[in-house]
């Protein structure tokens, strides 16, 4: 008798087991788990940590909460001024209702995807190539609206959608880089013309100076003299002021007399 009852002891404590092992689920803590008891679902989604289900009965779906990167695939398009475009980007977003994702969508994350291809090609065409390539962060905001505006229904909270990288024709690069130069071009020019009109008003002002001190011109002759001396692959010509040569000529002793007259007055004597 005893030993029956030994027996039966083993059989139910080992069919508890079992039924346990069976019966038993871990969700992690950045999981949540879904039950469907025979094809409906349960109101209650289970928690982090060990949860039980009835085996057979019910079956246990988990749900990441965690947040997903996806990169979207390159898109063709034409801008809205005619400009042909490649544009990828990249999609931060995650699950906040763990019942909707599993019901509401067949795979939410195929569907995020193409949602966000979509979009994507939506927003090229609405917007301009300067735009694209110097406003990024309100397309930004306005695909994460496209996006994110269909998704709550799938139980999927947008996050941030970031535009990566925006392709150009090679014929469009150069004629921009082209523009590029000639705006460098126009600025330099209007650059060396400001300073050319700087410079003139500060020669007027000098040239005033030296009108009135004859002399500082002289000082400032010796120093053009002394800064082209110091380039000795060069021949200097430095010219002599009409005043100095005034003074050489005045220097000059006066010729000797002819001798003729002396002569003659020799001969009368």
């Amino acid at each position: 008798m005893v030993e029956a009852l030994v027996t039966a002891g083993v059989a139910v404590a080992s069919a508890g087991v079992v039924y346990v092992m069976a019966a038993a689920r871990v969700v992690k803590q950045y999981e949540r788990g879904v039950v469907f008891r025979l094809g409906r679902l349960k109101s209650s989604v289970r928690g982090p940590g060990l949860t039980l289900i009835v085996p057979f009965v019910d079956r246990l779906r988990k749900v990441n909460l965690q947040i997903v990167t996806m990169p979207v695939p390159a898109q063709d398009g034409i801008t809205r001024d005619n400009v042909t475009v490649r544009v990828d980007a990249v999609i931060y977003f995650k699950v906040v209702d763990a019942a909707d994702a599993v019901v509401q969508v067949e795979d939410y994350r195929f569907a995020v995807s193409q949602m966000a291809q979509t979009s994507l090609r939506s927003i090229i065409g609405k917007s301009d190539l300067d735009d694209l390539l110097s406003n990024r962060e309100k397309l930004n905001q306005g695909l994460e609206l496209m996006i994110d505006s269909p998704a709550i229904g799938w139980g999927v909270q947008i996050d941030r959608v970031e535009i990566k990288d925006v392709s150009l024709p090679e014929t469009m690069k150069r004629s921009m880089a082209r523009q590029a130069e000639a705006d460098r071009e126009r600025r330099a020019r209007v650059i060396n013309a400001d300073a050319e009109l700087q410079a003139s008003k500060k020669l007027a002002e000098a040239a005033g100076v030296m009108s009135e001190q004859p002399a500082a011109l002289q000082l400032r002759l010796l120093q053009t003299v002394v800064a082209v001396a110091a380039e000795k692959n060069s021949t200097l010509v430095l010219p002599f002021p009409v005043e100095l040569l005034r003074f050489l000529e005045r220097a000059q002793p006066l010729p000797p007399a002819e001798h003729g007259p002396a002569e003659a007055k020799t001969g009368q004597d």
